[in-house]
């Protein structure tokens, strides 16, 4: 028996403005750029464009410019909250990260590189999840780590 979403009729690929609908998310703060394929509550693949004109970039670091490891981490949580919040149809919910275990950082992500996201949900209960996810540029890994969220209702959060 198939539930009804809360959210607008969603199939990947989908862009800024359906990622809108699902996350609460905005622009300085919004980490992802669209979403190549997902299995709501399962798995999802989504890419970040790593824009120049971020104004981070003018001091991590002016003359080497590198995207921050923590927004990295950041980008691969939004992306799977996409996933767990499609897989509930939370609309409204927000997914708060607790915890990240065994973050490696294995290459550099710099300006016009595009950030493939990648997150598989291992665990799921009405309050916790827990995902493995895998930053890759160009197939080559930059970083992986488990990742915990803990959901909170719209009128909790």
């Amino acid at each position: 028996m198939q539930t009804e979403s809360a959210f607008p009729a969603v199939e990947p690929p989908f862009g800024r403005d359906l990622i809108e609908s699902i996350l609460p998310h905005r622009d300085p703060f919004l980490w992802v750029s669209r979403v190549v394929a997902c299995d709501p509550g399962a798995s999802i693949v989504a890419e970040l464009d790593v824009d120049e004109s971020l104004a981070l970039f003018q001091g991590h670091f002016p003359a080497h410019p590198v995207l921050p490891g923590v927004i990295i981490m950041e980008a691969l949580a939004q992306a799977a909250s996409i996933s767990i919040l499609l897989g509930r149809s939370s609309q409204g919910a927000i997914g708060f990260l607790t915890g990240i275990d065994g973050a490696k950082f294995r290459r550099q992500v710099v300006p016009g590189d595009v950030l493939r996201l990648e997150a598989t949900i291992v665990k799921s209960s009405s309050r916790l999840c827990v995902a493995e996810t895998t930053a890759l540029v160009n197939g080559e890994v930059c970083a992986t780590a488990t990742q915990k969220y803990v959901l909170a209702a719209p009128e909790r959060a």
